[in-house]
């Protein structure tokens, strides 16, 4: 029993430091009171797409960076060390030998192409480019992810705000049933008149439960953006002094003037299409001759290299002779002596040192039509890009066309309820004096509460609803969402 209490507070001890060794960033993320920063900021942050596409422009930039470097001079060098058996050819002299060689090789060859129909060049254009649409697709993720998260926080702000409006709606109705209950049991009114009242009180309560349910469910929904887990206790800092709707001050002209400039899908778009026209190029480049300059130098070692050194020479007598009165005199002759020594490593390195220049053409004759296929496919992905560019051009302007529209909406909608919202106001003062003074009947009053009521939430969907259509209009130009 001692020995498990032990391990329960080791392991606890052990949690607590590795709570306490979190990031208070982190902590703040997963709950507490969170702002629209945090939340945008921790979206981008784990956000699988984006860190997919990351990725994938981190490849292009490899890919990139690799075009450029085709241009640098191809360098090799060659150690080779062996030893060679029976017959073979002696590499100093190239003779035939039969015994035992220990043998080496050095050797450094470079080539660089000089031309070959700016192939080279296009290839680093199209990769430049393919790399640039990489990092706008990545931005138009982020943007995207933005946006995305700034509804969702919205989202929970108007929850909030229509749970605050439905509590307030309980209190009003908690007062008048209070006030009936003293004068039900003193039997001054009729009791129809209180179990309406108290109807309305459980209605009212429902619709807290129901605004309560759809606040949480905005908050899953955020935290699912955000990628961490859902905390009931967090909360949400208001941004009600930005959310005064003001007509809008860009027309749709004007905002798809600079979404055609600014937007990273439309950007991203364009550059594919320029990466298909300089593979086109680049291909052509393939069909026309390449000239290219190579060098090399080399030199080699043979174990049984060697030469003949002088050491003396004596007077020889030969077979041949002369004939003198005397008689037949042998001929003498000097002949010179020499030894065998092998020639050093050092000697042979510098002996056997060589060297070769040459510039070469390579033309293009016949590769299975492999070249013309690939320049036929790039022409159709030129035009596909082509194509795609203005389609996403056409479906922007639809896209900011239909979102111009729903914000004019949006704003006539917030002003009519306003102003609603003022009337039923007034209404529903005076139908409550008169139901307190007992006037009025309880069907009257009920229903001018739940006209307020039904403004009251309907204006502030409204208000949000109109700032969405508006951060919707600013992601088109690209503008800072927060």
């Amino acid at each position: 029993m001692m020995k498990s209490t032990l391990i329960q507070l080791l392991f606890l001890t052990l949690f607590i430091q590795s709570w306490n060794s979190l990031p208070a960033q982190i902590l703040q993320r997963i709950s507490g009171k969170l702002n629209l920063k945090q939340c945008v900021e921790t979206a981008l942050e784990n956000n699988l797409q984006i860190r997919q596409s990351a990725y994938q422009s981190e490849v292009n930039k490899n890919g990139y960076e690799q075009s450029k470097a085709n241009r640098l001079p191809q360098i090799s060098a060659n150690i080779s060390h062996g030893i060679n058996k029976g017959r073979s050819i002696d590499p100093f002299t190239n003779g035939y030998v039969n015994q035992q060689i220990n043998f080496a090789n050095y050797s450094l060859n470079a080539g660089i192409v000089l031309w070959n129909g700016s192939a080279i060049q296009q290839n680093i254009k199209q990769n430049e480019w393919n790399y640039q649409a990489s990092m706008m697709e990545l931005q138009q993720l982020k943007d995207n992810v933005t946006i995305t998260t700034i509804l969702a926080y919205l989202q929970v702000l108007n929850n909030y705000e229509l749970l605050l409006i439905s509590k307030k709606q309980v209190e009003v109705t908690i007062t008048q049933v209070s006030r009936l209950d003293n004068l039900h049991k003193s039997g001054a009114i009729v009791p129809s008149l209180y179990y309406d009242l108290k109807g309305q009180l459980s209605s009212d309560e429902l619709t807290v439960l129901t605004v309560k349910n759809a606040l949480e469910s905005a908050k899953i929904n955020l935290a699912q953006l955000m990628n961490v887990p859902y905390d009931t206790h967090v909360a949400l800092e208001t941004i009600s002094e930005s959310l005064i709707p003001v007509i809008y001050e860009n027309g749709p002209d004007s905002i798809y003037q600079q979404a055609n400039q600014q937007l990273a899908l439309v950007k991203a778009a364009n550059y594919r299409k320029m990466s298909a026209r300089s593979a086109i190029k680049s291909i052509k480049g393939q069909l026309l001759p390449t000239i290219s300059l190579n060098g090399g130098w080399g030199t080699n070692y043979s174990s049984i290299a060697s030469r003949q050194e002088f050491i003396s020479t004596v007077d020889q007598v030969t077979n041949s002779y002369v004939n003198t009165i005397t008689g037949k005199l042998p001929v003498v002759s000097p002949q010179n002596n020499y030894q065998n020594q092998k020639i050093s490593y050092g000697d042979q390195w510098k002996n056997n040192y060589n060297n070769s220049v040459s510039l070469g053409v390579q033309i293009p004759i016949l590769n299975g039509m492999q070249t013309k296929t690939k320049l036929r496919q790039a022409v159709i992905q030129e035009k596909r890009a082509d194509f795609e560019l203005s389609t996403v051009k056409t479906q922007l302007r639809q896209q900011i066309d239909q979102a111009y529209l729903n914000m004019n909406t949006a704003f006539e909608r917030y002003q009519t309820l306003l102003k609603q919202k003022e009337d039923y106001q007034s209404s529903f003062l005076i139908a409550e004096t008169r139901f307190t003074a007992g006037l009025t009947t309880s069907v009257e009053y009920l229903a001018s509460k739940n006209n307020l009521d039904k403004t009251n939430s309907a204006f502030a969907s409204a208000k949000y609803d109109f700032f969405l259509r508006c951060k919707v209009l600013d992601f088109y130009q690209g503008k800072r969402l927060w």
